[in-house]
């Protein structure tokens, strides 16, 4: 007779053993219909399970985070069952739930095209239209590997080997379909519905190392409704339509190339982008008592050795080794480099807080499939701070770090910014009296900066808690860009203290801090955000001067000088072409303020101002015109 507590605290008696479906059924019809799986004492399980003891229990819907993910795994069980219908020599091998939706990876001799995914969602829909009972078993691992290698399954057979031995192994069919999983499932096919798309193949190795065979990787999105998945899809062509790689052709920023992967060649416009940036945040760190160093990119490696980097990152670094047999390192990050500058002389507690600031170049071999235009490069450049300070002076310099976050995102468009709070893993350095003023030193700057936060349990570093600042963009998608750290790990191993008020030496905390995180990364989030339609005082050409008749050349690089004077970015534009077609070219090309001037424009020392996006032009004198934008520039777009 289980007694099942609920999570409003409210129990239930059972006569026997009961399912999660049939609780569900016995709270309400609507309930039970919307179930997908059930959560006992923590634990996801299946609806048809049944619960023969007390436990505390809550109904997994489908339009919650864990049924979502429910939903999309059972998809890429059902599209590993389409493929194996479609191709049967086909090998099936691993296939999880991921952000957005699912992807199964395969073992086939040929390559899968767009037709054969239309091929394979259509046969995935007649599945769910079966409504197969999904059905879980418990099997001996030996009669396991038997099994999958007696139908040609060599992975599933090698993935149950690694697994240990005394875990319970769980199969779960579907249908004339049977595969390896821990669950939890849906109790069919059916109850998936076919709000499911898939979208594109990859080459993924086998279990993620290079040195294994090629795979293919299908990815497919899925969702709880149609709406959902409409809407997903709008947001997928629009990211297209955004794509930074493209617009970054039209605009003239940058490109890759094969000999330099993972690296950006910047063109003249990208490289002033990406130098307004460093500007702006210079500018902005200097007010804020930052003191910008610069250290070397090429380090012995006893230096990555000693700060712990070898251990953890050595397989992401790149090496070199000189002909007198001395092994370094390209760095793949800043704050061992800034502790050799904390350590030079002495430093007092009077000194502290002690912030260094480096825009650093840094290096990470990420794998060639890995790489994703400025999003994912090996190659990039991070706006690095270290700020040295006592445990007592962790919460404000924490708060004067938020604040600063906060303030150069809105400068940057993005209003809408997500905090996470993560405290100590299972597995971290450091006694924990130290961890708890670290997480309670965070934990009061959040709350005294009155910010919202969400809390990830578990999910900081291993030296130290730390905030996450996630940007949301313009059609909905999140980035993880800033960070903030306290590290109680680094200065010890790298011989930094600091002489207290006792006269005694004592350790400094560490806090890391990156705002921009890259700014190769950041600048394709901006042009993405933007639609490339980037604020005036960002873009690389502000304005663009258009002549419609030959007669106003002498005028326009008048207007010019002028406005280059003022501090803004210009060009003209002085070709024998009608005024529509230079105006349709620059506008592709987005420069956001465009000024025609002809024989009326020269005769009354005005300028015809059109806004990129706008069809109306505005007809100003040439002084009102240059201080309205001067104005804009200056203020970095934001009214007072």
């Amino acid at each position: 007779m289980p007694r099942i507590t609920l999570p409003d605290g409210s129990e239930r008696q059972y006569e026997a053993a009961v399912s999660g479906a049939e609780i569900a059924m016995s709270i309400g019809k609507s309930l039970a219909r919307d179930a997908v799986a059930v959560r006992v004492d923590g634990a996801l399980w299946d609806l048809t399970r049944t619960i023969e003891q007390d436990a505390t229990v809550e109904i997994v819907t489908r339009e919650s985070d864990d049924g979502l993910e429910i939903l999309r795994h059972d998809a890429a069980h059902v599209l590993a069952e389409a493929v194996k219908e479609l191709w049967p020599e086909t090998q099936v091998t691993i296939g999880p739930a991921i952000d957005n939706g699912f992807y199964y990876d395969f073992a086939r001799a040929e390559a899968f095209t767009d037709a054969d995914l239309e091929t394979i969602e259509s046969r995935m829909k007649e599945i769910v239209d079966r409504d197969e009972a999904i059905e879980r078993e418990v099997w001996e691992p030996d009669k396991a590997i038997e099994f999958f290698r007696g139908i040609g399954e060599e992975y599933k057979a090698e993935i149950i080997e690694s697994i240990p031995a005394g875990e319970d192994l769980t199969l779960y069919r579907q249908g004339e379909f049977i595969d390896l999983c821990r669950g939890p499932h849906l109790t069919s096919t059916g109850q998936l519905g076919k709000a499911f798309k898939l979208t594109h193949v990859s080459g993924a190795y086998w279990r993620g190392d290079a040195k294994n065979e090629m795979l293919q990787r299908i990815y497919g999105t899925a969702w709880s409704n149609d709406k959902q998945l409409r809407k997903h899809l709008h947001m997928l062509e629009e990211a297209d339509k955004r794509d930074h790689r493209r617009l970054a052709k039209v605009m003239d920023l940058f490109h890759f190339q094969e000999e330099a992967p993972g690296a950006v060649f910047w063109h003249p416009k990208g490289w002033t982008l990406f130098q307004t940036l460093i500007g702006f945040m210079r500018e902005k760190q200097n007010a804020a008592g930052y003191q910008e160093i610069n250290t070397p990119e090429i380090v012995a490696l006893s230096l990555w050795e000693a700060s712990g980097h070898w251990e953890t990152f050595g397989d992401s670094m790149f090496t070199t080794k000189t002909v007198d047999g001395r092994t370094y390192a390209i760095k793949p990050m800043n704050c061992p480099g800034h502790v050799q500058v904390f350590k030079q002389g002495i430093t007092s507690y009077r000194d502290l807080p002690y912030r260094l600031a480096e825009f650093g170049k840094c290096h990470r071999y990420e794998p060639s499939g890995a790489l994703h235009g400025m999003m994912r490069v090996r190659a990039f450049t991070q706006d690095d701070a270290h700020i040295f300070c006592t445990p007592e002076q962790i919460t404000e310099e924490s708060i004067a770090v938020c604040n600063l976050i906060l303030e150069i995102y809105r400068n940057f468009g993005f209003d809408d910014v997500r905090i996470k709070y993560a405290d100590r893993p299972d597995v971290r350095v450091g006694d924990d009296a130290v961890w708890d003023q670290a997480e309670a030193a965070l934990i009061e700057a959040l709350d005294v900066s009155g910010l919202a936060y969400t809390h990830n349990p578990g999910e900081g570093a291993f030296y130290g808690p730390k905030i996450e600042f996630v940007l949301r963009d313009a059609i909905g998608r999140d980035w993880q860009c800033g960070t903030l750290q306290v590290d109680l790990n680094m200065p010890g191993r790298l011989g930094a203290t600091y002489i207290g008020e006792d006269g005694e030496k004592h350790l400094p905390v560490m806090l890391h801090r990156a705002i921009f995180g890259s700014l190769e990364r950041f600048i394709g989030i901006l042009i993405e955000h933007h639609a490339g339609n980037l604020p005036l005082w960002l873009a690389p050409v502000q304005v663009k001067i258009l002549t419609i008749t030959s007669d106003a050349d002498d005028y326009a690089a008048e207007v010019a000088t002028e406005l280059r004077q003022a501090g803004l970015r210009v060009e003209t534009d002085l070709r024998n072409e009608k005024i529509a077609y230079k105006v349709r070219e620059h506008s592709i090309a987005k420069v956001p303020v465009q000024l025609a001037v002809g024989q009326r424009e020269l005769e009354n020392g005005t300028v015809a101002m059109r806004r990129l996006g706008s069809k109306k032009q505005q007809v100003m004198a040439l002084g009102e015109a240059i201080s309205a934008l001067k104005s804009e520039v200056d203020s970095h777009g934001l009214s007072d």
